[in-house]
């Protein structure tokens, strides 16, 4: 996200980064070697943005100071790589339990995750609202998911964005993750009729009731 910013943007949000109590105007002028009222700009559109935000005021001998720091937004902003970790956590998996091993563990924390999931749903026995919660569940989540139309009589989710994407072009097991969450979260057999990982335009879930 930090790299669609302006150079001064950047920077500024480096200077919060590094000054986790938060800036004032002034500091940053001096530090940044720019005028108070260019600070000021880049301030007031990354507030409007939700990187920055108005931090406490320091006593100065005078009028108190104003001090702006990152909010979380801004502290997500800066290159995280969880992908790395997380694909590193999958080789060590596959290497020590095997393609056969790494599936079945996916599925026990898939379960776990769902029993999470399952007390954000209303209570409801229907499967239809049930697939609905889960997708507006899911779009929260990232996937980017809506309800869409029925597959042969059947609710399906499609989503538009895979949250695992880069792991699961390299280890097709992840996608067992996404299917066993979804089939624990539900109740229901979930079919994957297009996935994005094996070259299709979206992630499409059909949710079958169970025999």
């Amino acid at each position: 996200m930090v790299g669609v910013l302006r150079d001064r943007q950047k920077q500024l949000l480096r200077q919060l980064l590094r000054n986790k109590a938060g800036l004032s105007v002034d500091e940053l002028s001096r530090n940044l070697v720019v005028t108070r009222t260019a600070v000021r700009q880049h301030l007031a559109a990354l507030m409007r943005d939700g990187f920055v935000g108005p931090g406490a005021m320091r006593p100065s001998g005078g009028r108190p100071q104003q001090l702006y720091r990152l909010t979380d937004v801004g502290k997500e902003a800066f290159p995280r790589h969880y992908s790395w970790f997380a694909q590193l956590l999958i080789d060590a998996m596959a290497r020590e339990h095997g393609a056969a091993g790494l599936r079945a563990r996916l599925r026990r924390i898939a379960s776990v995750v769902a029993a999470q999931l399952r007390n954000r749903f209303s209570e409801t026995k229907n499967p239809r609202q049930r697939v609905q919660q889960l997708a507006a569940l899911m779009d929260e989540l990232g996937y980017d998911a809506h309800l869409a139309k029925d597959v042969g009589g059947a609710p399906t989710i499609e989503a538009d964005n895979c949250v695992f994407h880069k792991l699961a072009m390299q280890n097709p097991q992840i996608c067992h993750f996404d299917l066993a969450l979804l089939s624990a979260s539900t109740g229901s057999r979930v079919e994957l009729h297009e996935c994005m990982a094996q070259g299709g335009h979206v992630c499409r879930f059909r949710f079958m009731r169970n025999a």
